[in-house]
């Protein structure tokens, strides 16, 4: 590998206790080594960031910041996002994992082919952390038009070298920010890269945002109409791909 650089790993908490540890574990594992976890606590009241400061303790690679008020996922995100000091951002949220060997894989991927903006595959897992013996495979690359019509990179596996895109933020809104902000990457002219390797596990947990497939479709068209500023017959038509490949890729894949 020609550099080891910085790598901030940007997670939000919220009333994580039953799976922070996990998560943190599977960073501290990670065979690639120069990295900083920002984890910002969104006020957990379930002693989430007693465990935080306790593995904290234990590395200082680990860093707490704490708000004073609950402001919900883009407002932790961002915190930790101004914090960082690596030339690349990769995002992991409270209850996933990822694979000992991710960071290193996706770097050396971005390296060798000088990619801006990556993603990998992931498998999904319940909310025990058992396998669902389910891979969500990946494209090996998806502009802006083609990531409106199939917006399937996992938050928990991208990587942004911010030196090139320069300051990212994520829009506040309820869910979706993170499709908000990777369409503003791609909007700039970038490409998004795939490792199609999974590298990654989504925890489905039940009740969660993300979970309610019908909240999700509506927060889509939400990002078409009010972040991208699209007419309704654009946003319908690429409502429609949505739609299609949503269905694609949790029962035909």
């Amino acid at each position: 590998m020609n550099e080891q650089p910085l790598i901030s790993i940007i997670t939000p908490s919220y009333n994580s206790k039953q799976f922070i540890e996990e998560t943190i574990k599977s960073v501290i594992s990670q065979t690639y080594t120069n990295w900083e976890m920002l984890i910002t606590d969104d006020c957990s009241t379930d002693g989430t960031r007693e465990i935080v400061k306790e593995w904290m303790n234990r590395d200082n690679r680990i860093h707490l910041i704490e708000l004073a008020e609950n402001g919900g996922a883009a407002i932790a995100r961002n915190t930790s996002i101004k914090s960082a000091k690596g030339k690349y951002l990769a995002f992991l949220d409270s209850d996933d994992l990822w694979t000992p060997n991710k960071l290193e894989l996706q770097l050396k991927f971005m390296q060798d082919n000088d990619v801006t903006f990556s993603y990998t595959a992931y498998e999904l897992m319940d909310v025990d952390g058992n396998p669902k013996n389910k891979v969500i495979e990946m494209p090996s690359k998806l502009n802006y038009r083609d990531y409106l019509k199939n917006p399937i990179i996992g938050c928990l596996t991208a990587m942004v070298d911010v030196t090139k895109t320069g300051p990212i933020e994520m829009p506040n809104i309820r869910k979706r920010q993170d499709f908000a902000l990777w369409l503003s990457i791609l909007r700039k002219g970038f490409t998004a890269h795939g490792l199609n390797e999974n590298l990654a596990k989504y925890r489905l947990v039940p009740g969660s945002i993300s979970s309610n497939k019908m909240k999700t479709a509506k927060q889509n068209w939400k990002v078409y109409r009010e972040i991208e500023k699209l007419g309704v017959i654009p946003s319908a038509w690429y409502f429609s791909h949505y739609a299609w490949n949503a269905i694609k890729k949790y029962y035909l894949q």
